[in-house]
């Protein structure tokens, strides 16, 4: 119990390599995947004790300590696949939110900067819904990946998100729908400008109806699923 409750800081999580999920739904998609180091049950837990040591507002009668996968190196972008990069996602909700997308778009794999959010935190584990037992999410330092030898030899589009953007639904705008890299910014400053430097095509999602009063942005994860659709149209 006592190393249960340490899992919750990220220093225990990386120095013990493992991580914690709970609710038998969330569990049960995490069990294939990484290996279920504990398990507490109302089987062999007191109900008070899973309570206790739960980091939901709503306890959801089990908690799985899971061991923390090693993926290795970033992967070598291949042509016909299409991959996602977040700089500097600060919010555990939006980054379980866009791995759950990316899940669903079939995006198997998410590289990102080293001050993104950690991945295997308990709300980001949640709001994943299970989506990490199929992608995988690499750390990297973003600018030096995206310039590297192997991402310049694949020949991969690199997108990004910005304010002055082409138009998504320009027919153009987007040249191979199946390959490439979609870099998604921090949700207050967007795009650092290492790695706005490296974009090979910037990408707008247009309000509507155009130059009407609106909000000043999207909230990122549902940019990234709006960008996402699109791609897979």
């Amino acid at each position: 119990m006592k190393q249960l409750r340490s899992l919750q800081q990220k220093k225990y999580r990386d120095e013990l390599g493992l991580f914690v999920a709970e609710g038998d739904k969330c569990i049960g998609e995490l069990a294939g995947a990484f290996e279920i180091v504990h398990h507490l049950t109302p089987a062999n837990t007191a109900k008070k004790d899973i309570e206790r040591l739960s980091s939901l507002r709503t306890p959801q009668g089990s908690i799985a300590v899971l061991r923390k996968p090693d993926y290795g190196e970033c992967p070598v972008p291949q042509s016909g696949t299409l991959y996602l990069a977040l700089d500097d996602i600060q919010d555990p909700g939006n980054l379980g939110t866009i791995i759950r997308t990316a899940d669903w778009f079939g995006v198997r794999d998410i590289i990102c900067s080293r001050g993104t959010a950690d991945c295997f935190s308990p709300k980001v584990v949640q709001a994943t819904m299970g989506a990490l037992a199929r992608v995988r999410v690499h750390y990297t330092d973003l600018s030096e990946f995206l310039s590297s030898p192997a991402v310049t030899k694949a020949c991969v589009p690199i997108y990004g998100t910005l304010l002055d953007g082409r138009n998504i639904y320009d027919a153009d705008t987007i040249p191979d729908r199946r390959s490439g890299i979609i870099v998604m910014g921090n949700e207050g400053n967007g795009l650092s400008p290492a790695v706005r430097r490296l974009l090979t095509h910037s990408l707008r999602i247009p309000s509507f109806p155009p130059d009407a009063p609106t909000s000043e942005s999207l909230n990122v994860a549902i940019a990234t699923a709006v960008i996402l659709a699109e791609f897979r149209r």
